[in-house]
């Protein structure tokens, strides 16, 4: 009798985290394929899905700090709230916490041996973490929500993280060819350029400017097809580092 109750409730939940989940899972897929000349073992990505899950949790702990420090110092709605809040607060605390966990992970690991592992790193944490925070909004928002972010903010995750592995994975080419300021400056990029288009593409749905819609369908859309565009080039020049 007690099932007979709670069966409705549970398919609902079922099909919620489905919806959250099968679009990070279908894109991991689309970069796990073009990986043309060894791929990752099983548990290598599944560490790296963990990874991005640990992630987020500690983004969720210093957003939340760091968000009360600012309202009570900076006045909401304000331009200066809204940059400190997007790329500041929101942008680093999610990919410095990606990146710090996905190098601890992988840099001096023996499966880091191609460039393009970087992408598939990156792309996997960046998922991981997705993947987590889709979770909990569709269950606390419902079915639309999973749909809107679909097409959004998981792949737009996916999009930082192709950033993030291209800047990585060439920061671990150059760390084999003994060019270590080089591999430092990389590794700065990794961090700091999927952060500002963190930032940017919080900030552009932020706000309430009439067009404002059109604006950030537009920096999605430009986004999806560099960072498709960056995958393919990535895939097809990929080589061994060691």
């Amino acid at each position: 009798m007690f099932y007979f109750f709670i069966q409705p409730i549970m398919t609902y939940n079922l099909i919620l985290i489905a919806a959250a989940v099968i679009p990070a899972i279908f894109l991991m897929i689309k970069v796990y394929k073009s990986d043309r000349l060894e791929k990752e073992s099983g548990r290598a990505l599944v560490n790296l899905v963990i990874a991005g899950i640990l992630s987020s949790l500690i983004a969720l702990v210093e957003e939340r700090i760091l968000s009360t420090l600012l309202n009570s110092a900076v006045q909401k709605g304000t331009v200066l709230y809204n940059v400190l809040l997007y790329f500041v607060i929101v942008a680093v605390s999610e990919e410095s916490s990606k990146y710090i966990m996905m190098k601890r992970r992988t840099w001096h690991s023996p499966e880091f041996n191609c460039q393009y592992d970087g992408v598939v790193y990156a792309v996997f944490v960046s998922l991981g973490f997705a993947l987590w925070e889709n979770i909990s909004y569709v269950l606390s928002y419902g079915f639309a929500t999973a749909l809107v972010r679909a097409v959004t903010a998981i792949p737009g995750h996916a999009c930082f993280g192709v950033f993030m592995g291209v800047f990585y994975g060439i920061a671990k080419k150059y760390q084999i060819q003994g060019k270590a300021s080089m591999s430092k400056l990389m590794r700065i990029m990794a961090l700091v350029f999927p952060a500002l288009m963190h930032g940017a593409y919080d900030y552009i749905a932020s706000m309430e400017q009439v067009n404002s819609g059109w604006y950030f369908a537009g920096f999605v859309v430009i986004m999806f097809i560099v960072s498709y565009v960056m995958v393919n080039k990535m895939s097809k020049q990929d080589e061994y580092l060691i």
